[in-house]
């Protein structure tokens, strides 16, 4: 006789593993999200209570970001190491749990003892934190994509759900930074997050990853094995071709963040309410992205969308050019309520790429090394954004931009955007269709 709770297919069960295992997901990439809240605050901190001009700062976002870089690494061990006898939900915890240190270890510093070195020590740890959480959370991802519970998630609905999560935790993190940012103090700020995190990392434990069903992979496969399938996949023509136009598309990009947060906040005595309704604005829209793609964009070719992403870059980068140059002032658009919308948008675009990107990618790799290479991907993406910064910086000095003097930021901008549309002229190194491949299990 069958069970009322488990038909003779077992799908209720496997119903509620899948259920499961969103819920945690949903958890994981919320926080994730979630940590623009504390950073809104750090960028306020350094440029008012450290006194760092806009040059350090775009140096410092961009080095405490070190870490990142490390992934593929974390990943090899996420996929060859189990903990015991887990190798998945260890590494999360360890993630939120070293975050977690970093933050409530500036609340306990004293004003006097803050410096940028201390500041960089503390967000290099925490984004090592949030690294190895990011590559389990998306290694567990990439496998469902493949797993026969998730047979939804080989279309990308799971990809979609999960960034769909992060987006809700960025628009909240910003929409309450925006109102804390001007009420408490950036202390406080960092307090609540790392209560945060070890409320995820208490949460995190309390699950046994065999709950889950997770697919399987050999346990004693060892690192030097799993460095060698990652570099197999590696070599794989599609695979290889893709990341390497993936990561130049951002390296190739000269960004000018940080001279726009002083030039917004600085020249423009931009409030502080403002910046975080863009963040919110920004995050709506990436909510809103994720959405559309789910429902109208997955069966169209990745080629075709993430190129249209590219030249979509552009045209908001020469916007920004008009918007310096104070034309829309004079069409009569306030600077905040271009900021808000124009601003909040392109900050989020650079973003947009990774959806459709990160399901081709699960869908090219080969079964096995998904955490690896997965998070071989966003280590490249991680490095090119530190490289887009330090270009930035570069930039910056060379048409003369400082805190004071924005002379010449119009020009720097527009060399931004003819810089963004370089990587079309080689853009048929992403695959044009691709094939989904089911794990067996």
């Amino acid at each position: 006789m069958v069970s009322a709770k488990e038909d003779r297919n077992g799908r209720r069960p496997q119903k509620g593993k899948a259920n499961r295992i969103r819920g945690l997901l949903g958890v994981g990439y919320w926080v994730q999200g979630f940590r623009c809240f504390p950073w809104m605050a750090v960028n306020f901190f350094l440029k008012d209570s450290v006194k760092v001009d806009s040059s350090t700062l775009q140096i410092l976002q961009n080095s405490v970001n070190l870490p990142m870089v490390g992934k593929p690494l974390y990943g090899v061990v996420s996929d060859a190491v189990y903990i015991s006898g887990q190798h998945r939900l260890p590494y999360i915890a360890i993630g939120a749990f070293l975050q977690a240190v970093s933050w409530l270890t500036i609340v306990l510093l004293s004003q006097s003892n803050i410096s940028i070195l201390t500041m960089s020590v503390y967000l290099l740890l925490n984004n090592l934190g949030a690294s190895i959480a990011e590559v389990a959370n998306d290694a567990i991802v990439a496998e469902m994509g493949k797993s026969k519970i998730s047979q939804s998630a080989s279309s990308g609905e799971l990809q979609s759900f999960v960034w769909m999560a992060s987006s809700v935790g960025g628009v909240l993190g910003n929409l309450l930074g925006g109102i804390a940012i001007d009420r408490f103090s950036a202390q406080s700020m960092f307090f609540f997050f790392g209560l945060l995190l070890v409320l995820q990392f208490f949460l995190t434990i309390s699950v046994a990853e065999h709950s889950l069903n997770l697919p399987k992979s050999p346990s004693n496969v060892g690192i030097n094995k799993q460095f060698s399938e990652l570099l197999a996949a590696l070599r794989k023509p599609e695979i290889a071709y893709s990341i390497a136009w993936f990561g130049a598309s951002y390296a190739i990009i000269p960004v000018l963040t940080g001279t726009m947060f002083f030039y917004q906040t600085q020249y423009l005595k931009i409030d502080a309410s403002v910046l975080g309704i863009s963040k919110v604005f920004g995050q709506a829209v990436t909510l809103l992205w994720g959405v559309i793609y789910n429902r109208h964009l997955k069966s169209v070719r990745p080629r075709k969308l993430i190129v249209a992403i590219q030249v979509t870059m552009a045209v908001f980068m020469i916007s920004d050019v008009l918007f310096v140059k104070g034309i829309y002032r004079q069409m009569g658009v306030p600077d905040s309520v271009y900021v808000v919308v124009f601003s909040g948008v392109l900050e989020v675009l650079f973003f947009f790429k990774i959806l459709p990107f990160s399901i081709l990618i699960a869908q090219l790799c080969p079964p096995g090394c998904e955490g690896s290479l997965m998070a071989f991907v966003m280590s490249a993406v991680a490095l090119a954004f530190m490289v887009s910064g330090y270009l930035g910086v570069a930039l910056a000095s060379y048409v003369g931009v400082t805190g004071n003097d924005f002379s010449g930021f119009p020009l720097g901008l527009l060399i931004q955007a003819v810089c963004t549309l370089l990587p079309l002229f080689w853009s048929s190194w992403i695959p044009d269709e691709f094939k989904s491949k089911t794990r067996t299990e």
